[in-house]
Formats: C-alpha cells, structure tokens, sequence
C-alpha cells in the first residue's frame, strides 16, 4: 500500500462503506472490555483490546485478511489511529483506516442508540 498513516473516515462514510455492494472492511475496536460493555459497536469487529497486546500481538497477523481493508475503532479516534500507524509499521501490507472521533462520532453522526461516554 505504502501508507505512512491510517487513512480518516468519517463515521458517516464507514456506515455508507458498510451499507455498499463493495467489500466491507475489517471492524478492529482497541477499546477495553468495559467500554464495549457500555458503547459497542453496531457489528462484528475484531476486539483486542491495547492493554492485553501481550495476550494477541502474536496472532494478530493470522486474524487479519490481509486483501480486506482494515477499520480501526477506539472512543475518540486517537488510540485506534496509534495503532493504525502500528499496523503500518508491519510489513503485512494492510490498507488501514482510522474512524476519526471514534464510536463517539459514530455515536453523534450515524446511530444515537450506541451511548456515549
């Protein structure tokens, strides 16, 4: 890909992308198992949570489609954006998007039904 930072996409565009004829991509949530009690995404995500790296680093790659475009979700988009840049640091070639704002955007823009925090 030759991405140097995960690309921003607004939790309006995400929810058009999952709506659409076009492959949807891979829903990866950093946030811990507390918030996603509180807030959870509305759809199948991938959750590993950054402070249990150590438990799924390992296997993260064999979890990953590495032809499927990878979303990462936090609360307000700056965790998942670190990781994203992560992600790209690791020569998997994954094309990487970061949800700008979070699930409290998605929250805001797309579904007020998903709390906020």
């Amino acid at each position: 890909m030759g991405q140097s930072q995960p690309q921003p996409i607004q939790a309006s565009e995400l929810q058009q992308w999952l709506q659409s004829e076009q492959p949807s991509p891979q829903l990866v949530d950093v946030r811990e198992a507390a918030e996603l009690a509180i807030a959870p995404f509305p759809g199948a995500v991938l959750h590993r949570p950054l402070s249990q790296s150590n438990e799924w680093l390992t296997t993260l790659q064999a979890d990953l489609k590495p032809d499927q475009a990878v979303v990462v979700v936090c609360h307000a988009g700056i965790r998942s954006y670190h990781f994203g840049l992560w992600l790209l640091d690791q020569p998997w070639g994954l094309e990487v998007w970061n949800l700008e704002g979070g699930i409290d955007a998605w929250s805001l823009q797309v579904d007020p039904s998903v709390p906020r925090y």
